[in-house]
C-alpha cells in the first residue's frame, strides 16, 4: 500500500511514518500543507491519503474536497485531534472516507488504512459512539418518529448511513435483506429532501437527528 502523510507537525509525522513504515506500508511522500498535499495527490500513484485538519494554508477540509476534485475515488484518512460533531459533518460533505483520532494504536491505524484501500470506511469508535448514543437519546424522547418522520428502523438505518456503512453492511448488521435496506434507504433520502446518502448524513448532522 502506498500512501500520502499530510501533517505539519514535523516529530508527530516521523514518529508515524516509521510506525506505518514498520508495518510494511509505503509513505511514497509527505506533505507539511495543504496545496503541497494536493499537488502530490494529483501527481503521484497513492493509494491512501492519510490527512491532518490543522494545516497551513487552505487547511486539510479545503485540500480534501481538492484533492476529490482530481481524484474521486482516492480514499482519504482523517487523522487529528479533534472530535467535534460538526467536524464530522464537514468531513462527510468534503468527502473524506475515515476519520481517526491521533493517539490511535498503530495496529487499528493500520487496519483503518487497509478498510479504505479496500473500498470501506472506517470511523473512529469515539465518534461513531457518540452518534449512537445521540440517536438512542433522541429517540427514547420521541419513540414513533423523529421531526422527519422517520420510523425507529429509518433512523437505525440513518446512524448507520452515517458511519459509512453500505447496504449489505447494514443488511448484517440488522438482519435483514440488503433489497429491503434499499427501500428503507430510498424513503430516507425522499423524507429528508436529500439526492444521496452523503448529503442524509450531512442534514442528520446539522439538524440534530443524530
Amino acid at each position: 500500500m502506498k500512501i500520502l502523510l499530510v501533517e505539519d507537525d514535523e516529530l508527530f509525522r516521523l514518529g508515524l511514518r516509521v510506525a506505518l513504515q514498520q508495518e510494511g506500508i509505503d509513505v511514497l511522500a509527505e506533505a507539511s500543507d495543504g496545496e503541497t498535499a494536493v499537488q502530490l495527490a494529483q501527481q503521484l500513484p497513492i493509494d491512501v491519503v492519510v490527512l491532518d485538519v490543522g494545516l497551513p494554508g487552505i487547511g486539510g477540509i479545503e485540500a480534501c474536497r481538492q484533492i476529490l476534485q482530481a481524484k474521486p475515488q482516492l480514499p482519504i484518512l482523517i487523522l487529528t485531534s479533534r472530535a467535534q460533531k460538526s467536524l464530522i459533518a464537514q468531513l462527510i460533505e468534503a468527502g473524506a472516507k475515515g476519520y481517526c483520532l491521533k493517539g490511535i494504536e498503530a495496529k487499528v491505524l493500520i487496519l483503518a488504512l487497509r478498510s479504505l484501500a479496500a473500498g470501506a470506511s472506517w470511523w473512529d469508535q469515539s465518534v461513531t459512539g457518540e452518534i449512537q448514543a445521540a440517536f438512542q437519546r433522541n429517540f427514547k424522547s420521541s419513540p414513533e418518529s423523529t421531526p422527519n418522520s422517520l420510523t425507529k428502523r429509518e433512523q437505525e438505518i440513518l446512524v448507520l448511513i452515517t458511519e459509512g456503512k453500505t447496504n449489505h453492511e447494514i443488511a448484517d448488521i440488522l438482519y435483514i435483506a440488503p433489497g429491503t435496506v434499499r427501500v428503507h434507504v430510498h424513503t430516507i433520502l425522499h423524507k429528508l429532501g436529500v439526492s444521496d446518502r452523503a448529503q442524509a448524513a450531512i442534514f442528520a448532522f446539522q439538524n440534530g437527528l443524530i
